[in-house]
């Protein structure tokens, strides 16, 4: 890749552009942003960056993707600017919700697009990303879209548009409730009489040993629960309280819910 173009210069913007820096130092990188601070904000972090403050023509011309990033509500208008500038480029939508026929209209007929969801942990280069393209899409446009999206972290393509939605309710908004557990076993830890600062030692340190031990293992993480759980023991009692509340149904059912309010905006979004 030579050049990338971002409309809208937001904290997932921000996380594509350092990881890409570090990845491929000599890309060419133009971001069109309407906020001035937020171009500021840009211009502190790469002095490099060549930033627009509306659409515009030079930006978009001859990049390699053109990654549309900014809040699907606006998406509509901002599509209407890009109308006029496009001239063939593959676009890369990480906006939630925002089908590709839905883009295509918005962009004239403009099909050389891919969809993209990823997730804030981005932010510090361990993201997961879904991606999807159209079978008709060229398979060097799909290897620039993965190229670009690794720059925050792993990529997994789908093979279906719906399953982004999907994507969406377990990567998209799940950091969302890996935080609410955080909260959860903070307040926990503190009841049980630690200090704030012990209670993140023993909580943030018990998520990190859990996760890497999961990822480690060659065992499943029901076998590794039950290896850790005592008939008649501590265990046994916290998992018994979790079951009899079905903390397990509550979260098949959070995901199931964030999947279907995907579907419901991009039904929403299509028909304006």
């Amino acid at each position: 890749m030579k050049k990338i173009c971002f409309v809208g210069g937001g904290n997932m913007a921000s996380a594509m552009l350092a990881g890409l820096r570090k990845k491929h130092p000599t890309l060419a990188c133009h971001i069109i942003e309407p906020f001035a601070d937020a171009r500021e904000k840009l211009a502190a972090m790469t002095p490099d960056v060549t930033l627009y403050p509306a659409a515009d023509r030079d930006a978009i011309s001859g990049a390699d993707a053109v990654v549309l990033a900014v809040k699907p509500q606006v998406l509509g208008q901002v599509c209407g600017e890009l109308l006029p500038l496009l001239d063939g480029e593959l676009i890369v939508s990480i906006a939630a919700g925002i089908r590709i026929n839905t883009l295509t209209r918005w962009l004239g007929g403009h099909s050389r697009i891919v969809r993209a969801m990823p997730n804030t942990p981005a932010l510090i280069g361990q993201g997961v990303t879904g991606v999807f393209a159209p079978a008709e899409l060229a398979a060097t446009d799909l290897a620039t879209a993965t190229v670009l999206l690794q720059s925050t972290g792993v990529v997994i393509s789908v093979d279906h548009e719906d399953m982004i939605d999907a994507v969406t309710a377990v990567s998209g908004s799940g950091p969302a409730y890996v935080f609410h557990w955080i909260e959860s076993m903070l307040t926990a830890a503190e009841d049980a009489g630690f200090n704030a600062a012990d209670a993140s030692t023993l909580v943030f340190g018990t998520l990190k040993g859990a996760t890497a031990l999961a990822e480690a293992s060659d065992v499943s993480p029901g076998v590794l629960r039950e290896r850790v759980t005592s008939k008649g023991g501590t265990t046994a009692a916290a998992l018994a309280v979790l079951n009899e509340r079905d903390v397990a149904g509550a979260i098949l059912h959070a995901v199931r819910a964030a999947k279907n309010r995907g579907v419901e905006l991009g039904d929403l979004l299509d028909r304006e």
